[in-house]
């Protein structure tokens, strides 16, 4: 499976799914489609989600998800990038590319008002649930690796320093922090 075919199961899934905008829905969806998949294409598919992983991988995704999420650990940024994962192949480019952006999106602007936190833990998962499914045993060893870049040092000061993050983030700033 290649990253054009991973996109594709996700979107089948977003498509069957009463809610897209619903992580979790589009995460069970995407595992029952990709569980039946021949084996080989569902450890395939491992290394194109962790490769969507490390593209997303950035300071300013990262400080976009602790204005949304009031705070982000290592694992809630997992998380989060899990659940733009589940938003589609269209948002997850857009949002890597200016992490500013989420703050367009209804999904965003919903959970600013409802003081909800995005994310899907459960979106890294798919393979490895897939995997089980479909042959009763869990991914092989090395199905593998994640090579995470570097993270930009012209981001590395506080994210709770909201002045700074106004004006890097304006628009994620205008719905959360004011």
């Amino acid at each position: 499976m290649n990253k054009q075919q991973f996109w594709q199961l996700i979107e089948a899934a977003r498509n069957q799914a009463s809610n897209p905008n619903d992580g979790e829905d589009v995460t069970r969806r995407a595992t029952s489609q990709l569980a039946t998949h021949p084996a080989e294409e569902i450890v395939a598919a491992q290394q194109v989600l962790w490769d969507l992983m490390a593209d997303s991988y950035t300071n300013p995704l990262w400080a976009a998800a602790y204005v949304i999420n009031s705070g982000c650990s290592d694992d809630g940024f997992d998380y989060f990038r899990g659940w733009l994962i589940a938003q589609g192949r269209e948002a997850f480019e857009r949002i890597v590319a200016d992490p500013d952006a989420l703050a367009e999106l209804p999904i965003v602007r919903a959970s600013a008002a409802d003081g909800l936190d995005l994310e899907c833990e459960e979106a890294l998962s798919i393979v490895w649930n897939a995997h089980i499914v479909a042959t009763g045993k869990q991914l092989p060893d090395g199905a593998c690796t994640i090579r995470y870049p570097e993270l930009d040092p012209t981001w590395n000061f506080d994210f709770d320093d909201h002045s700074e993050m106004t004006r890097r983030l304006p628009r994620l700033a205008a719905l959360y922090l004011e």
